[in-house]
């Protein structure tokens, strides 16, 4: 962060949902639409994604990848730093721990980002990744983002 800007607060919000998915649909013009999924909502330590997978995030068996998983995971992770720092491209995935607790059938995913931590240099969060029921979360996910 530079010299005259505010101190960064885990509490407030700096750029909402629709803002956020402007942002990521210009940071990643690469990515086909829909395949990094959408912020739904953002709220001081939170943030909700939806992401609707299509036959190619399947693996053999027909449960949507781990690869998926772990990138719509990621996805909410830096959302949420977003969320609360501003449009910093460069804020990147220093580590990422992804918990396999459920088969996860095709069908919508949801992911609830909460930030555990967030300093100067690094935000700590954590992603619960679910398909029907909030409940019983298919994926959990310990990520750590540094802030440039």
């Amino acid at each position: 962060m530079g010299e005259g800007q505010p101190p960064i607060s885990s509490g407030t919000i700096r750029i909402d949902a629709e803002a956020l998915n402007a942002f990521m649909a210009d940071a990643f013009p690469h990515s086909a639409p829909g395949s990094r999924g959408i912020v739904v909502s953002t709220a001081p330590r939170h943030i909700q994604a939806r992401l609707d997978p299509n036959d190619n995030a399947l693996r053999p068996g027909g449960l949507i990848s781990g690869p998926t998983q772990m990138g719509f995971a990621d996805m909410a992770a830096y959302a949420l730093v977003l969320a609360h720092i501003g449009p910093v491209a460069m804020a990147v995935t220093s580590a990422l721990n992804y918990q396999f607790l459920r088969p996860c059938r095709p069908g919508p995913l949801f992911a609830d980002a909460h930030m555990l931590r967030l300093g100067k240099r690094l935000a700590v969060m954590d992603v619960r990744i679910w398909t029907d029921d909030p409940d019983k979360p298919v994926g959990q996910a310990n990520v750590t983002y540094a802030i440039p």
